[in-house]
């Protein structure tokens, strides 16, 4: 295999480097074939400690590892150390770094250089493999980040028509029209350059050495242009997916906090970032809490281990301290034992949709619900969260939803929606700055309530005219458009506020690949000919 030169720049980048390191470790190409090259300046106090130990672990394997330091001992990160340099300064700085990542990888007769910043993570084991068998002259793996951010541009000046605009977001999305190597005019943060290339010598971040050079003192844009005059054209590879790229931002704690969002957008994909185990000392997790909640309960059927797995992801990184209870497995269900709970199906219900009756999954669904109904009035919780097993939190989750019990202090509710499928189309009351008075809406992925909530919802007795508890919820907070199937629950009352914009969404849609429902996988029920025991209890946990 060709030899290649890993040239890689952390710059107050120390907190992605437990990442960063572990994705760099699982590339599969051969080791004794590539060159480390690492420069660091950073004011993240254990980034020199973890490159150590990194590098005693590793360097055997590699034919050589030279790492150069420029560690700020002051001041501390609480001063903003980065904002007392001018943006000029800085990106002159990283040219003249890129610059000598450069020259260092020409001279030493490497095939290839593959410039990397530390907030790149390869999450793909054969991307350098691909790329280099490719033979291009400058190839970038696209990345991409928990939102639009990607590491490449459609136009030299950032600013794009609309046409730009759709096809940014297609390639960042992999449509599939959209997949195979695009030619965008600038790529950065992870780019392999063919050294072998006739034209690729006459490279440069540098804008001194461009002659009439009138474009930005950007070291992305200085590059671009000089490819651009030597006939070279980038090439952006999405045909893989290649991994993620942490989005800018302009302090360090929102750095911290836009690795975090990251890392929990990477989960909800089912592509976590790895991290070695020889590593994750060197990362801290916020402290296990339940924010302000008696409990925050996770609803997981036995037999779907792997959303368990994924829900610990979240939780561990957003610090959740939580409980997992059991679902009702509506493939268990039958007839006999749904005469035994005395579970009565509304005889009215059909499904909007679909046009049939409830199906067994979504019975298990509405007494998993039910439990923890039950469970909160008996243990007499004033605020329980209840998340399903399938959800994806927003961007800075913890601190979003800490705004919204602060902003409902004093309103008078005992349910919120954190995340639901909006289906009237109408303005909704706006109650707080970030809540509104939801109208008719669907799933119960994730909401907080109340003692007094879930004490009316048990009042309903909903098991003896059941429908599925999306359809229940709004019936009882009055805002479902069926008179009919509000004519069997005349009492209602439930005061349900609705976060906006949500914190919680589904991590997969109908159609998405991945995408598994419960529900809708299990049989339809029929209890037509059921002979039921109404005097049967039904208020214990089923």
């Amino acid at each position: 295999m060709p030899r290649v030169l890993i040239s890689i720049l952390a710059q107050s980048k120390g907190h992605a480097l437990p990442y960063f390191l572990s994705c760099l470790e699982n590339l599969e190409y051969p080791k004794e074939r590539i060159d480390i090259w690492l420069k660091i300046e950073d004011i993240h106090e254990d980034s020199l400690v973890i490159l150590s130990a990194w590098a005693q672990r590793n360097e055997d394997l590699y034919n050589s590892v030279v790492i150069l330091s420029n560690i700020t001992e002051a001041p501390r990160i609480d001063d903003h150390y980065e904002k007392t340099l001018s943006v000029t300064s800085k990106y002159r700085h990283l040219i003249e770094l890129r610059e000598e990542a450069l020259s260092f990888a020409r001279n030493s007769f490497s095939d290839y250089v593959f410039m990397l910043d530390a907030d790149a993570f390869l999450t793909e084991p054969d991307t350098l493999k691909v790329l280099v068998r490719r033979r291009y002259a400058v190839a970038a793996p696209m990345l991409v980040s928990d939102d639009t951010y990607s590491n490449f541009w459609l136009s030299e000046t950032r600013d794009l028509n609309e046409e730009d605009t759709n096809t940014y977001m297609r390639l960042v999305k992999r449509e599939r029209k959209y997949l195979g190597c695009a030619e965008p005019p600038m790529v950065f943060s992870a780019v392999l350059i063919s050294l072998k290339h006739r034209l690729t010598k006459f490279l440069t971040y540098d804008p001194k050495k461009v002659s009439h050079y009138e474009g930005p003192e950007n070291d992305a844009a200085v590059f671009a242009e000089t490819a651009k005059r030597a006939g070279i054209r980038f090439r952006l590879c999405n045909d893989l997916f290649y991994g993620y790229i942490v989005a800018p931002a302009d302090s360090p704690e929102k750095k911290l906090q836009k690795l975090t969002d990251l890392k929990l957008d990477a989960i909800r994909r089912e592509n976590p970032i790895p991290l070695n185990s020889a590593l994750e000392g060197f990362v801290s997790y916020p402290k296990r809490s339940k924010l302000s909640c008696d409990k925050i309960y996770m609803i997981n059927l036995k037999r779907r281990q792997e959303r368990k797995r994924m829900m610990m992801m979240n939780f561990k990184e957003l610090g959740l301290e939580f409980k997992r209870i059991p679902a009702v497995d509506g493939t268990i269900l039958n007839h006999t034992t749904l005469k035994v709970l005395n579970v009565r199906l509304m005889k009215d219900y059909e499904d909007p949709y679909h046009k049939r009756p409830m199906k067994a999954g979504e019975v298990g669904c509405f007494l998993s619900h039910y439990n923890i109904w039950n469970k909160i009035v008996r243990k007499q919780y004033n605020l329980t969260m209840v998340l399903e097993d399938d959800v994806h939190f927003t961007p800075n989750f913890r601190d979003n939803f800490k705004q919204i019990l602060w902003e409902t202090r004093n309103v008078d509710y005992d349910f919120i929606y954190l995340g639901r499928k909006i289906l009237m189309e109408a303005d909704e009351e706006r109650v707080t700055q970030h809540t509104t008075r939801p109208l008719y809406s669907y799933w119960t992925v994730g909401y907080v309530i109340t003692y007094r909530g879930a004490k009316k919802l048990l009042e309903a007795k909903p098991l003896q005219k059941l429908l599925p508890v999306d359809e229940f919820i709004p019936i009882l907070f009055d805002s479902h458009p069926n008179s009919t199937w509000k004519s069997y629950f005349p009492v209602r009352n439930l005061k349900a506020l609705s976060a906006n914009p949500l914190l919680i969404y589904p991590t997969h849609y109908v159609g998405m690949p991945g995408y598994i429902s419960d529900t809708e996988v299990s049989y339809i029920i029929d209890l037509k000919n059921m002979k039921i025991n109404p005097d049967l209890h039904t208020d214990n946990e089923i």
